[in-house]
């Protein structure tokens, strides 16, 4: 059984960072912010939080949204790592089986992931 696009809700994409990348990650923020005001854009996360290995923060957008950031966030992240995942309600298979990387797969902790 396939599951169905339209129980997408929206997505979330992860920027993360150290210290040697959070200049990059401020110019791809403030990229995003610009182009994209539509966007949600979270705080910013300097030590790990709930299964994100290191450092980030989040946008949040919706899906009509998909077509035009994923490919700015792909031509602008100057080497970072994001995780880009649906939200469906199903946050573990969002993270771990849903998700499209750029950059290095990070290892998730998904024990604090809920099914």
């Amino acid at each position: 059984m396939f599951a169905a696009p339209d129980s997408i809700k929206g997505w979330h994409a992860h920027i993360y960072y150290d210290p040697t990348t959070r200049e990059a990650a401020a110019r791809l923020r403030e990229g995003i912010a610009q182009a994209f005001p539509e966007a949600r854009l979270g705080r910013w996360h300097d030590v790990p939080v709930g299964p994100h290995p290191q450092a980030m923060y989040q946008v949040a957008f919706d899906p009509a949204l998909f077509p035009t950031l994923m490919p700015f966030i792909a031509l602008n992240r100057e080497g970072l790592t994001v995780l880009v995942h649906p939200e469906t309600g199903r946050q573990k298979a969002d993270h771990l089986e849903h998700a499209v990387w750029m950059g290095a797969v990070l290892p998730l902790d998904a024990s604090v992931l809920p099914d």
